[in-house]
């Protein structure tokens, strides 16, 4: 056992606040200057972390508290990037929850307490946001409590100390209503109730790589835990895969780090318990084990859960192909695709019988989103499809991927999104009111049921609802649901927008374009007001006369655009339909662009 060493993750539901307390424990810890400038939510790196607010990979970093390094995992809160959280809980030796004072235990909360408890991991439970007005921490700590029961935990487990928390403000106590100074009592807990690593030193080394990083200088760095024995800088070791046992390799350790802060620290060793960085092995993958090459046995990894939602990744060929970006060719797009397997665990991708089309399944539509956004901010140019639910056989039925969905909205709009969700084939589970108005509904609702009423929602609520989904397995199929109400705007011609047509058009729906935009002939320029596609001319320029008289010239008042996010535009598309993704735009477009040919086949899919 190394007494010096503690190995935790913070695990939480999205937005209860995992990295800015892990903020506060880097402060106080000394990890930074006094004057040291530092973002706020340092942990989140990436420019669409930041512009999101939400963590989407995790990281590593160390505080040193009282002579102890304490390991620290930063982990997403969403639920589609829960293939994270699986293989991280992997390699630590407990883990902090962290549930927010008002809103309490929430779907993603159970999902990621219940892979904690599975493991066997000893649980500290920080309730955070004590200082909201309407916190009520409490009954969050009954809920907490019941949510263990629950999930059947142990004796030990349920005896878990509860720490009340502001990371905002820099503070934790035991006590809900005991205004501390410091994050001293969640160190102390820390340091109390999670183990130190255990492991033999004596024995051939063996490190686990649950993370692939990747350096322009360096390559492919794997992430991982020393298991057993001592990992030395210059070693040569062998490469071995439980899944993949035909896999062995012999590999040279060029370079080895640990992790001080945020900063990686060169080592020339690393004993049981550490968290280290591992360079120069361009092979090595998510899942291997390095061990000596005289005694090469793989040690066990989580298989992560299956994707659950697909799409078609197709190389761009509008009329606009080309332009706008970097990458574009079928080639260039199979090589990133391929490439982002190798970080992330949940996603799968397939060719297809097309060299063009390649199929790409991830575990819902954000997960599949910021692979999408990521790309197109590197430059690459492609084409989407609608997200599809991937279906299973099981005991020779038809079983479809089930959504557990949370809802919190004020008592006006209960109605409205109980309709709604009913027509999806939802099925309320439980309905109970909260403090401040809000009404909480839960929902069985199929996967499929969801595409495209994210927006609907935020609709209907006016902007005030919250809504939370989690993956709840499998379940026969639910029936059929009604497509989109709305058909598409098309565009007639190519050619730019221009106001007099767009005048023209708006009376017909809400469009998507503003006057300047270029657009060709088959591309989607806005949402019908009626089912069934209409095809408009927005590039027809008003005829110009000689004959001039007062009121003849009325001022063009265009209605602002309805200018669609990425999710937006998935949400919005049906199967006839397609996103084109650039650098600088996202276009919506029918498959067939012909308004002749896409007829033609209408009639015959009828």
């Amino acid at each position: 056992m190394t007494q010096n060493i503690r190995n935790v993750a913070i695990i939480a539901h999205v937005d209860h606040g995992k990295t800015t307390l892990v903020d506060q424990l880097l402060w106080q810890s000394g990890a930074f200057r006094q004057n040291q400038t530092v973002a706020e939510r340092v942990m989140d790196s990436g420019d669409l972390e930041r512009e999101r607010g939400i963590t989407i990979l995790a990281k590593n970093t160390s505080v040193v508290y009282n002579g102890v390094k304490i390991n620290i995992v930063d982990t997403p809160g969403h639920a589609d990037f829960g293939g994270e959280v699986e293989r991280v809980l992997k390699m630590v030796d407990g883990v902090v929850l962290v549930v927010d004072a008002f809103e309490g235990a929430m779907p993603q909360t159970k999902f990621v307490l219940k892979n904690a408890l599975d493991l066997d991991l000893p649980v500290v439970c920080c309730v955070n946001k004590v200082d909201r007005p309407e916190a009520r921490p409490d009954e969050v700590v009954d809920e907490v409590l019941e949510l263990f029961m629950e999930l059947e935990a142990s004796d030990l487990q349920l005896d878990s100390p509860f720490i009340f928390a502001s990371a905002k403000k820099g503070w934790a106590s035991t006590e809900p209503r005991d205004v501390g100074n410091g994050m001293a009592p969640l160190f102390d807990a820390l340091l109390e109730h999670i183990p130190a690593p255990t492991g033999d030193t004596n024995s051939p080394p063996q490190v686990l790589i649950y993370n692939i990083d990747y350096c322009n200088y360096q390559g492919r760095i794997g992430v991982g835990r020393v298991i057993n024995g001592i990992a030395r800088a210059n070693d040569v070791m062998s490469i071995v895969n439980i899944h993949e046992p035909e896999r062995l390799k012999s590999v040279k350790i060029s370079k080895l780090y640990e992790f001080t802060g945020l900063e990686r620290e060169e080592v020339s060793e690393a004993s049981v318990g550490a968290i280290i960085a591992l360079s120069g092995i361009g092979e090595i993958k998510i899942g291997d084990t390095l061990c000596s090459s005289e005694n090469p046995t793989p040690l066990p990894f989580s298989k992560i859960s299956e994707p659950t939602l697909t799409m078609n990744f197709i190389v761009n060929n509008s009329p606009f192909a080309g332009q706008e970006g970097k990458f574009l060719t079928s080639r260039q797009v199979r090589e990133r695709l391929y490439k982002e397997l190798n970080t992330d665990v949940s996603l799968r991708v397939e060719d297809t019988d097309s060299t063009d089309i390649f199929k790409v399944s991830g575990r819902g539509e954000l997960h599949l989103s910021i692979l999408i956004e990521t790309m197109r901010r590197e430059g690459y140019e492609f084409q989407v499809s609608k997200p599809t639910v991937l279906y299973r056989e099981i005991d020779g039925s038809r079983h479809e991927p089930m959504e557990a969905v949370t809802i919190d909205v004020p008592e006006a709009f209960t109605g409205t999104v109980i309709q709604k969700l009913g027509n999806r084939r939802g099925e309320m589970l439980q309905m109970s009111t909260s403090k401040g108005g809000y009404t909480r509904l839960e929902f069985s609702i199929p996967a499929r049921g969801l595409i495209g009423y994210r927006s609907e929602f935020l609709t209907d609520t006016k902007g005030n609802g919250i809504m939370n989904t989690l993956f709840d397995g499998y379940a026969p199929y639910k029936g059929d649901i009604a497509e989109r109400p709305q058909g598409s705007l098309i565009s007639f011609e190519t050619g730019k927008a221009v106001p007099y047509g767009m005048f023209n058009a708006q009376e017909r729906g809400a469009l998507f374009i503003t006057p300047g935009t270029k657009v060709y002939t088959g591309m989607i320029v806005g949402r019908n007001a009626r089912r069934g596609d209409m095809e408009v001319n927005i590039c027809k320029q008003k005829k110009l006369l000689n004959i001039r008289a007062a009121g003849t010239d009325e001022a063009l008042r265009l209605v602002p655009a309805e200018i669609l996010s990425l999710e937006q535009c998935l949400e919005f598309i049906t199967e006839d339909e397609l996103v084109e993704v650039t650098p600088e735009n996202l276009r919506l477009r029918k498959k067939i662009l012909d308004a002749g040919l896409r007829a033609r086949a209408n009639k015959e899919q009828k």
